[in-house]
């Protein structure tokens, strides 16, 4: 299971932090990602983090803005997300392959599990 948390309303320019809680299976094992989807939008990765090596990938467009972190001993991945604008609003979720050594070898939102979302609105 993997629940994704921290979502809310934010200013633009803001930050946000998200949380993803993984169970029920081996979590320093697997490959963690996230990803999004705005209404009317297609699903779209934000990046992810690797099961081999714990490397990470942000997506190009997010790059200098968002970090992704995992905390193995706690079963969360971290998605930070500063200098929101707009653009940025979508549900976000979080998904996981734990056969996946390189996690950027494939889009996250194809991953075989992931959760609910969150909802992050960014607006004044």
């Amino acid at each position: 299971q993997l629940q994704a948390s921290g979502g809310g309303l934010v200013q633009p320019g803001g930050s946000l932090r998200l949380s993803c809680a993984a169970s029920g299976f081996t979590f320093h094992s697997s490959s963690i990602g996230w990803f999004r989807q705005a209404p009317g939008n297609q699903r779209e990765g934000d990046g992810c983090t690797s099961s081999s090596d714990g490397s990470t990938y942000v997506a190009d467009s997010l790059k200098g803005r968002f970090t992704i972190s995992r905390d193995n001993a706690k079963n969360t991945v971290y998605l930070q997300m500063n200098n929101l604008n707009p653009k940025d609003t979508a549900v976000y979720h979080c998904a996981a392959d734990p056969l996946l050594d390189s996690c950027h070898s494939r889009p996250v939102f194809v991953y075989p599990y992931s959760g609910q979302g969150t909802l992050v609105t960014v607006s004044s």
